[in-house]
């Protein structure tokens, strides 16, 4: 695990409250120079531990608001990657993550509406990978935060 030291975090911190800060008003936060900040944000992405900077958008806004969460047990003994191949061209697909447990993988859809949720949770089960599926429609959004160095 790569660690950082306490003004590295400090940077990380700044970036994740609001990444359109420059390196000058990030280096008054953390008492560096705007070049200083910017070699040290550079080693920060080359290091992997920064992966990017991106626009946080709301997927209802954009006419994505149903949400799953489905439980995928797959046949047989399956590799992550092949789970991963099979996952990658259905557009609902958000996010998946191999899981301990009677599932291999947890799968987070995201649709326009209940019908559309539908069609891509049968595309699902029709993989060839697929044994069968639990699904769980999201209600509402209680808590959803961005990681920070501090934890």
């Amino acid at each position: 695990m790569l660690r950082v030291n306490t003004i590295d975090q400090r940077i990380v911190s700044c970036l994740v409250a609001n990444a359109r800060s420059s390196y000058a008003e990030i280096g008054k936060v953390v008492g560096l120079s705007a070049p200083a900040v910017k070699r040290r944000v550079d080693r920060l992405l080359e290091t992997g531990i920064l992966r990017g900077f991106t626009a946080v958008v709301d997927p209802e806004a954009l006419g994505w608001g149903t949400e799953a969460f489905v439980e995928v047990t797959c046949q047989g003994n399956i590799t992550p990657a092949r789970i991963r191949a099979r996952l990658e061209p259905l557009p609902e697909v958000v996010a998946a993550y191999t899981v301990s447990g009677a599932a291999d993988a947890i799968v987070h859809l995201r649709a326009a509406d209940i019908h559309h949720l539908e069609t891509a949770l049968e595309r699902l089960r029709g993989l060839e990978i697929v044994d069968r599926t639990v699904s769980t429609v999201v209600l509402s959004r209680l808590l959803e935060r961005p990681p920070t160095p501090e934890q």
